[in-house]
């Protein structure tokens, strides 16, 4: 099956990284925990982005360097097979300290005319 191009898993980090911003809002740390829903929905999205690093990594590391391959593929498969063993806490962290600097990467790689991204070509899996 083949995968989309690098420029729309770049585009479905940064929605996924737009949408729990969204979903936490203003929300603190007890707030999270405490809402099932937004930690339903944020730990959704991560599995999305997650996913999207992982079908970028064939052109991503030489590329984006800066990005943390095996920390996102990690945490993908955390939260796909121990989803039962999830910590809102690392998760918090994610979202507060990783996902920010995520988000100026795939902004820059996106608006940047430095970073050449092949067009995107259709695929069997949308």
């Amino acid at each position: 099956m083949p995968f989309r191009g690098p420029e729309r898993h770049l585009r479905d980090i940064l929605e996924s990284i737009n949408l729990i911003n969204e979903f936490i809002g203003v929300m603190d740390f007890p707030a999270y925990q405490r809402d099932e829903k937004t930690r339903a929905a944020v730990e959704r999205k991560i599995q999305i982005l997650t996913e999207a690093v992982i079908r970028l990594e064939a052109e991503g590391p030489e590329t984006f360097p800066e990005i943390d391959w095996m920390g996102y593929r990690g945490m993908g498969n955390f939260l796909r097979h121990s989803y039962h063993r999830v910590s809102d806490e690392i998760v918090w962290n994610t979202v507060q300290d990783d996902l920010p600097r995520l988000k100026d990467i795939v902004e820059k790689a996106l608006w940047s005319s430095s970073t050449p991204l092949p067009n995107d070509s259709p695929s069997s899996d949308e």
